[in-house]
């Protein structure tokens, strides 16, 4: 049946939009344990595969980075963190703080908000034994040149 011919029918709406976009999914909502939930994610996970080799927006330039994720050349003190890099963006930079917070267990376990410095946090948040977990973007701000 072609367009025109279904709009006629009352089949589709009579937009130009409803003929251009692709039909809506239907998702079922099912209790299912075992070999079937996994079989029912696996089918998920190929249709959402196809639908984004099939649909635009993933095409195209990818975007320059810009705002926080746009590498800016970063002070001694966190240089020595990173590990010698020259430029950093700050997501990475944050990551990496929480990398390391994260692996030498530095949260306090009455608190896990509050971040206990060791030596090599000190040097990057100018010498404090204590931060919370909000301060510190904050506190990596003057460590990247404007």
């Amino acid at each position: 049946m072609s367009a025109t011919a279904a709009i006629r029918s009352g089949e589709l709406l009579a937009c130009p939009v409803a003929l251009r976009r692709r039909p809506p999914v239907a998702v079922a909502v099912v209790r299912m344990r075992g070999t079937a939930a996994r079989a029912a994610v696996a089918v998920r996970a190929a249709a959402a595969a196809e639908g984004a080799e099939a649909g635009g927006k993933g095409k195209g330039k990818k975007r320059t980075a810009s705002g926080i994720t746009k590498p800016k050349p970063i002070s001694p003190e966190l240089r020595e963190f990173v590990g010698g890099a020259e430029e950093l963006p700050r997501t990475e930079a944050i990551k990496m703080v929480w990398a390391h917070i994260k692996g030498n267990n530095l949260q306090d376990p009455n608190n896990k908000k509050i971040i206990v410095c060791d030596d090599k946090l000190k040097k990057i948040f100018g010498g404090r034994d204590r931060v919370g977990f909000l301060e510190i973007s904050g506190l990596l701000n003057p460590h990247f040149q404007k």
